[in-house]
């Protein structure tokens, strides 16, 4: 649902600037200003109203012993942590993608969130650098992309991008190798048991920012043309 109010919303601005268009030649470029204002002013208020109507996805707790960090809604830095012995294990999570719709099928499952990117730091409090994984999440499965080393985020911030040598394409590890470093993470609980509650909490976030993203882009034009 979500993915069809962004699509609707966007047809509606294309809309209006094809009308304004067609009106430049009809009157003073002041009438065409505030006819195109008042056009998106309408959509972009129909369209939040609509956002603002739908259902949530029933509440889901993150598997223990992780919590979600404070804040994380707003901001992008990581949503859950745990600590684990002399470890703190930090997660991120975006959206891998989006599957296309498949014909005939029901509108809410074509717009489900079913892959995710998720970014695991595994710190440690003597060490100047994190272990960082990169890995793809399903409702059945996850797999490792890549291993690096980077700066402890506590120093560096999150999605540094380390300019030094990062290692080999995880890929090209051979299987006894890749293996351990799975069995690696799933002893710190990273783990398909995420998917669940990361999956709702990525509908939230997207429709808190899709809200607030109709009524700041709304509230600027009716500024403007005051």
């Amino acid at each position: 649902m979500l993915r069809k109010a962004v699509a609707t919303a966007a047809a509606a601005v294309s809309s209006a600037a094809t009308s304004s268009r067609g009106m430049l030649t009809d009157g003073p470029k002041s009438t065409v200003s505030a006819a195109v204002n008042s056009m998106l002013l309408r959509s972009l208020k129909d369209h939040y109203l609509e956002v603002s109507k739908m259902s949530p996805p029933p509440k889901v707790a993150p598997p223990a012993p992780f919590t979600i960090v404070k804040g994380a809604l707003d901001s992008e830095g990581p949503i859950l942590k745990r600590s684990y012995k002399n470890e703190e294990i930090s997660i991120y999570v975006s959206r891998l993608a989006i599957i296309s719709p498949v014909e005939g099928g029901d509108d809410e499952d074509d717009n489900s969130i079913n892959q995710l990117f998720l970014h695991v730091d595994v710190s440690k409090p003597e060490q100047e650098e994190s272990l960082h994984f990169l890995c793809g999440l399903y409702p059945d499965a996850l797999g490792i992309h890549s291993v690096t080393m980077r700066p402890n985020l506590e120093k560096s911030g999150f999605l540094f991008l380390p300019k030094k040598y990062s290692g080999p394409e995880f890929e090209d590890l051979d299987e006894r190798m890749r293996d351990a470093f799975h069995d690696y993470i799933h002893e710190r609980g990273i783990n398909e048991s995420l998917f669940p509650f990361l999956q709702a909490w990525l509908y939230v976030k997207d429709h808190r920012n899709l809200t607030r993203w109709f009524k700041s882009v709304g509230t600027f034009i009716n500024a403007s043309s005051s």
